[in-house]
């Protein structure tokens, strides 16, 4: 493991959020196509694939949703749906009862209150069942471009080792992501971070050899020349993410 950076342990904001745009600067040049690994060809498939992707990984959901979106491609056949036909549909990405429940909810809301279209705003995508701040901000910023910051476990765990937060909760690292970065590159860091966390920066065993942002990492929490106090990790709650 290559030597931990000099990253002074009370850095400056100004100092932060340059190193913020570096590391930016350096995912975009690693994973320049990086975006949601989710299968989806409408807003609506997005928002439903994004809702069974909790506590499931984005492969099984990608080989669930095909069979689900023949039978149901939209949100006026979803609504219309047989509970146990959903729950047999998409039994394998768990907390399958919950999750047909809320899709089929989800449907329901949105055909009743938005004419059988996605909200383009939060507020309107959050009242929505089985769909929390991270869920709404996928669909707005993938589906739709609109600048949002989603944290998942991946982009939780990566701006704490980072050192680009110290917040816990969700909605506090995303606003300290916020006001690193500028509005255009949140959607792009966020795709960024997650596929840097599957595929380099891993919880138990990251690859730092081979991180393109090695020298601007301080290692929060990993065992090494550098060890700093660990953070405590909590468990994902199944829905409304």
């Amino acid at each position: 493991m290559p030597p931990s950076p000099n990253i002074p342990r009370r850095e400056t904001r100004e100092a932060r959020t340059a190193r913020a745009l570096r590391i930016a600067e350096r995912l975009g040049e690693a994973y320049p196509d990086a975006d949601c690994e989710l299968h989806w060809k409408t807003p609506f498939q997005l928002l439903i694939a994004t809702i069974l992707s909790a506590q499931c990984t984005d492969v099984m959901v990608n080989q669930v949703t095909p069979a689900l979106f023949e039978e149901f491609p939209d949100a006026p056949a979803l609504s219309h749906a047989q509970p146990k036909r959903l729950e047999q549909l998409i039994r394998r990405t768990g907390f399958f009862a919950q999750k047909s429940k809320a899709i089929r909810a989800c449907a329901t809301a949105i055909v009743r209150d938005h004419a059988g279209k996605v909200p383009r705003d939060m507020d309107s995508l959050t009242a929505l069942m089985g769909v929390g701040r991270k869920t709404a901000s996928v669909v707005l910023g993938t589906a739709f471009g609109v600048p949002a910051v989603f944290v998942d476990t991946h982009v939780k765990r990566l701006t704490h080792r980072l050192g680009l937060t110290r917040q816990t909760e969700p909605e506090k690292v995303e606003q300290d992501i916020r006001a690193l970065l500028p509005p255009e590159e949140w959607v792009r860091f966020c795709h960024r971070m997650i596929h840097h966390g599957r595929r380099s920066c891993g919880a138990r065993q990251p690859r730092c050899d081979t991180c393109p942002a090695a020298d601007l990492c301080p290692r929060i929490g990993i065992e090494g020349p550098k060890r700093v106090l660990k953070t405590r990790s909590t468990k994902a709650k199944p829905l409304k993410s």
